[in-house]
């Protein structure tokens, strides 16, 4: 469909993380095809909700496809198509046990603000792209989407709200406990 999907080993990790925190509710900005949101499913409590966001309705049908032939029920995959920052107001606060985004990068201070919000006390805040392919680490690099990146990394690191964690895998995975 001509977008990436996160990596075997991000994967591996969001199923960890949320197996970990016996996920129940987990928020998911960007559907893309399906890997990451099945890589959770798999992982969260057997009565679990993924509640996906994506702009691209066609996205979300191929993810349907996914995590049906997987044995996922539908009613486990709340699928909202809708730009992410107009649907994420909509959902309730502190109802979320983990929040991935893996979204529109020029978005990402907004997302960081908006998971804040949506995440319970031990929740996880999870940030793909986070090194954004070894830019954000090059002082010189000024491309709107790196300097947004920094700016969300400088949120979660600045915030006494979250405690972070920057793994180096696939393109970068930044992973914060809410207190």
């Amino acid at each position: 469909m001509g977008i990436g999907s996160v990596s075997p080993g991000v994967a591996g990790v969001l199923g960890f993380l949320a197996g970990t925190i016996g996920a129940r509710a987990v928020a998911e900005i960007g559907t893309g095809t399906g890997v990451s949101g099945l890589a959770l499913l798999d992982a969260m409590a057997p009565e679990g909700v993924l509640t996906s966001i994506d702009s691209e309705p066609e996205h979300q049908g191929a993810a349907r496809t996914v995590f049906t032939a997987a044995g996922h029920a539908n009613r486990r995959a709340r699928l909202i198509a809708g730009a992410a920052l107009q649907v994420l107001p909509k959902l309730s606060d502190g109802a979320y046990d983990l929040v991935f985004v893996d979204g529109d990068p020029l978005e990402y201070v907004e997302y960081v603000e908006q998971g804040l919000r949506l995440l319970r006390p031990g929740g996880l805040l999870v940030l793909h792209h986070a090194l954004a392919g070894g830019r954000v680490a090059d002082e010189s690099n000024e491309d709107d989407e790196v300097v947004i990146i920094r700016e969300a990394l400088a949120a979660v690191k600045e915030s006494e709200e979250l405690s972070p964690v920057l793994l180096p895998l696939g393109d970068g995975l930044l992973v914060a406990r809410r207190a």
